[in-house]
């Protein structure tokens, strides 16, 4: 399996997603990620991950 870089959207969608889990974790209220930042976070990271592995995403 060869990686590959993600491409700019996918890495700042993913950094946004998980800067939003991290916020929300923290105390500060967000409607929809506050109770769910775990899963918020966990999207983040195979978001992340999927750019990696698949080419062109």
């Amino acid at each position: 399996m060869r990686l590959s870089a993600p491409k700019k959207i996918v890495f700042l969608i993913s950094l946004l997603l998980a800067a939003l889990a991290l916020v929300a974790a923290l105390g500060v209220s967000i409607p929809v990620v506050s109770a769910n930042a775990l899963w918020v976070a966990l999207v983040a990271y195979a978001l992340l991950a999927a750019g990696n592995v698949l080419k062109g995403f």
